[in-house]
């Protein structure tokens, strides 16, 4: 069936209405009235930043279909996040954090990697119509969409829908399975960053690398911290969005070049401008982050960063269909179960390792949500740590394709 017209089509009355819900959220999280004090201690308010807009959506207020703000915040706000992000980061704290890090990661794109074909596997014994279709809408097909952006983000994704020739009517369903499955493992990370040194202490986990890595930061914080004045702000303004213009213009040559040149090499998103324009966005941030330009951290670049960062969060918000669950109830089964082996394994291997949980949910994260929601996730642990998972996001969009076509095999190989 057709979907009627959204209600309101205007991007600024969107925009607007989006600015209202996070101001809302940001002063009732911050309210002394005791109802509210109560209800953020069990309901984060970033995952509200999310789930509040998805409503104009459900509702069919506004849509993410019908607007252009997601597109203006992946490609314009994002990339001069990451770069306001990674100004102040200091590697070579964020390498004494050791290989846990990087193992959660690789063990989170794993569980992604082996849970699709389990999951393909289990639904079709208990529900083989759910997994079935022929074709370009065979839902094999639409789940390797899933593995690219749960290994990943978007820009494999695509990839993967151009590999195996993926049909408009299962993608659509995929990308409500993406979505929807995706923000609930969220919010349950978002729910447990709060209790993380509860968590840490009851399983022992090491993290004073962790710790050292907040005092670093906040020390140089403290040093440079001054008031932020008009030349200040602009000249974050100019850093941000002058490195996300020439972002835009190498990462269009780059992959254009590639395009033409190597065209095979599109299975690992080298195609991709969006691809080019993250890896070098946060190149430029982490080349500024050893020039004086890393002062400007001092004045609050990462504050605005952040906040161009939730307007971002908003609009992914604005595309998730809560009513979606009940169109096709089989297919958000069957990405719970591949969810459950992803997040199953990470909880496994971060106990044996007696890793912080820190490390299993940007880890888990870099993987399943990319560059959008990795930093604020990483966030919500502390504000310093941000760039941790700005750097392992990158790691996912640069393993994403090929691991998820890896995947698209096994699980094309179970289908046939």
């Amino acid at each position: 069936m057709e979907q009627s017209a959204p209600l309101v089509t205007n991007d600024a009355v969107v925009l607007g209405m989006l600015a209202l819900i996070l101001g809302f959220v940001f002063y009732t999280e911050k309210s002394e009235h005791p109802f509210w004090k109560k209800f953020y201690t069990y309901v984060p308010g970033l995952l509200l930043c999310y789930f509040l807009p998805s409503l104009l959506n459900t509702f069919g207020i506004a849509s993410a279909g019908e607007s252009r703000l997601y597109f203006v915040s992946s490609r314009y706000l994002l990339p001069a996040t990451l770069v306001l992000l990674t100004l102040s980061i200091d590697l070579p704290a964020i390498a004494r954090l050791g290989y846990k890090a990087v193992a959660l990661f690789l063990t989170g794109t794993f569980g992604i990697l082996i849970g699709g074909p389990a999951a393909l596997l289990i639904m079709g014994a208990i529900s083989p119509e759910t997994v079935g279709g022929a074709g370009p809408d065979a839902v094999w097909r639409g789940m390797t969409t899933v593995a690219g952006s749960w290994i990943g983000g978007g820009a494999n994704q695509t990839a993967m829908k151009e590999v195996f020739e993926v049909g408009d009517t299962v993608f659509s369903q995929m990308v409500a399975v993406d979505v929807i499955v995706a923000n609930i493992w969220m919010a349950v990370l978002l729910y447990l960053a709060p209790r993380h040194k509860r968590i840490d202490a009851r399983t022992g986990a090491d993290t004073s690398a962790i710790e050292e890595l907040q005092r670093r930061v906040e020390t140089f914080h403290d040093e440079h911290a001054r008031v932020l004045n008009l030349p200040d702000l602009m000249f974050i303004l100019a850093v941000g969005f002058g490195a996300t213009g020439l972002g835009h213009l190498l990462g269009d040559g780059i992959a254009g070049w590639i395009a033409v040149n190597a065209p095979g090499l599109d299975r690992l998103s080298l195609t991709s401008s969006f691809f080019w324009l993250v890896v070098i966005a946060t190149s430029l941030g982490l080349i500024l982050s050893f020039t004086p330009v890393k002062n400007l951290e001092g004045a609050g670049a990462s504050r605005i960063g952040s906040a161009m960062l939730y307007v971002l969060v908003a609009s992914i918000g604005l595309g998730m269909d809560i009513g979606a669950i009940f169109t096709n109830p089989g297919l958000f089964v069957m990405g719970a179960i591949w969810m459950s082996f992803h997040a199953g394994l990470l909880l496994l291997v971060a106990k044996l390792l007696r890793a912080p949980l820190f490390y299993m949910a940007v880890g888990s994260q870099a993987n399943v949500g990319g560059a959008a929601s990795a930093p604020v996730v990483a966030s919500a642990f502390h504000p310093t740590l941000a760039p941790v998972g700005v750097l392992l996001a990158v790691f996912g969009y640069a393993l994403g394709t090929y691991a998820a076509w890896i995947c698209g095999l096994i699980m094309q190989s179970i289908a046939t």
